[in-house]
């Protein structure tokens, strides 16, 4: 358990917003926006975040400003997943975060040129409930469980933990069981990766193969993921990435197909054989 959060006062901004977040999704921690004395800097039990110019994990202090102005850009958001054992992953699984990390480093006109943006555009992207929620979060000193602001962050915490840890789980379930099929169409060669049926299932086990296929680095290679259907007995199928190559209206008159969209991206079979499962994919190839 820690004693308090302590971040700076003043305008608050997304990287210590979320970096506290983070932190209350595992503590109910009283948040005070202040400066950090020399005594609770030393202090492990009281977490200093985005303040301090003092970047020491072990004593609970998360602030960047002290690096090096080249540096690769780092936020106090960066520092407490760090910490927490998640960066690499959510890295990876929320494409805002590099966003967010060159907004608190580099500013708006370096991050707009980062993204090949006009600056102008960058500030239409402003959401009234990231301002909203921002200006409640500066306008007090100090922030307590069960107060709506307190209670909103750990809500944000703990669902933005959970998204990546809960995901990073079904993506290590689905390695243990996955298959990854080599079938040939004409000269051509592509690649299908599929998911038996277990007990337990595994939840939400399409979205985990997406995030699969880019951990193989097999991105231009997979057409189709088959996984099993949580509405039936039989096996749902998903062109990746909507590869053109494959429309699965093609097999919607078959007996064994319950359903085939008519923009032919995903197709829920009652077929659970293998063979036959290979055969339906051959022919929604086009």
């Amino acid at each position: 358990m820690i004693k308090k959060i302590i971040t700076h006062p003043g305008g608050a901004h997304k990287d210590e917003f979320l970096a506290c977040c983070v932190l209350l999704a595992s503590d109910s921690a009283t948040i005070l926006r202040q400066e950090a004395t020399d005594e609770e800097l030393n202090d492990p039990l009281v977490v200093v975040v985005d303040v301090g110019h003092r970047h020491e994990p072990h004593l609970n202090n998360f602030d960047h400003h002290q690096f090096p102005r080249d540096a690769e850009p780092t936020c106090s958001l960066s520092l407490v997943l760090s910490k927490s054992g998640i960066y690499e992953d959510a890295r990876s699984f929320c494409p805002w975060l590099e966003v967010a990390e060159w907004f608190d480093c580099r500013g708006p006109n370096d991050t707009a040129e980062w993204l090949g943006l006009d600056r102008e555009v960058v500030g239409k992207l402003n959401s009234p409930i990231d301002i909203t929620i921002l200006q409640g979060f500066a306008k007090q000193t100090e922030h307590n469980p069960g107060e709506p602001i307190w209670e909103v962050m750990r809500m944000m915490g703990k669902e933005l933990v959970g998204y990546i840890t809960g995901l990073r789980g079904r993506i290590n379930e689905v390695s243990k069981i996955e298959e990854i099929w080599n079938l040939n169409h004409g000269d051509d060669v592509f690649k299908v990766i599929f998911v038996p049926r277990t007990d337990p299932s595994i939840e939400e086990v399409s979205g985990a193969l997406g995030w699969r296929v880019k951990e193989l680095g097999f991105e231009e290679e997979v057409y189709v993921m088959v996984y099993p259907d949580g509405r039936g007995q039989g096996y749902g199928m998903k062109r990746f990435n909507d590869r053109e190559e494959v429309d699965f209206s093609r097999i919607e008159k078959e007996s064994d197909v319950r359903f085939a969209h008519a923009r032919g991206f995903i197709a829920k079979v009652e077929a659970v054989g293998i063979d036959r499962l290979k055969e339906l994919i051959m022919k929604s190839i086009v």
